[in-house]
């Protein structure tokens, strides 16, 4: 970022690039940013959370994929309040791949895609674009499209409680604006519903008697 440097492949390796050049660029010399390492980290320990429990198969890549995109969405909203429309092209693409695999519960995806991306799309209107972003509906509806509607409106409702709660922790003890992204919560919604999205859902309805 300081020199304009053109990175070679073996400047790339996750981690161990980071740890082989101590933390500084070998051209200039400049300090690296300590969330490169913490990132690729967090990326590696989600694939191998991924496999552990959904095992080694086809889903579990396709669910790596939609982890990696959903990180890096999360924290490119963080810091500029905008939702990448690539990588929500990438989702769907990962949604279309899904569904022609579950070709027989297509219908599930395609309601999916609008379970929850119409009602934020009425959010938008109703709030002239104050309540929430059209990067977050575009957002719902692709990872809609890949989880099916069932655990797209479970992801939305995870996302929703823990954006309310950590975002009033996050003003209460720091001096953050109150402007909520809300990329980063929707999207540890999506990766909460993804693994464990069949689960919750049984158990609450098993408590309501279902």
């Amino acid at each position: 970022m300081s020199c304009g440097h053109k990175l070679k492949w073996y400047e790339l390796i996750p981690l161990f690039s980071f740890v082989i050049q101590k933390g500084k660029c070998r051209a200039c010399g400049t300090k690296l940013s300590v969330q490169y390492p913490l990132i690729e980290g967090l990326n590696g320990l989600a694939y191998l959370g991924i496999f552990f429990i959904n095992g080694v198969n086809v889903d579990s890549l396709l669910y790596c994929l939609l982890i990696s995109a959903l990180i890096t969405l999360s924290v490119i909203d963080e810091r500029t309040h905008e939702i990448p429309f690539g990588i929500n092209v990438f989702i769907f693409a990962l949604g279309c791949i899904t569904t022609a695999i579950n070709y027989n519960d297509w219908l599930l995806h395609v309601i999916g895609f609008f379970a929850v991306s119409v009602f934020i799309e009425l959010i938008i209107i109703l709030t002239r674009g104050r309540g929430m972003g059209g990067g977050d509906m575009k957002l719902m509806a692709a990872a809609g499209f890949m989880l099916g509607w069932k655990r797209i409106i479970l992801a939305f409702l995870i996302g929703c409680v823990l954006g309310a709660v950590i975002h009033v922790i996050r003003m209460k003890v720091s001096d953050k604006d109150h402007t909520l992204a809300f990329g980063p919560y929707l999207s540890a919604g999506i990766a909460i519903s993804c693994l464990f999205g069949n689960e919750i859902i049984t158990w609450y309805l098993s408590l309501l008697g279902v």
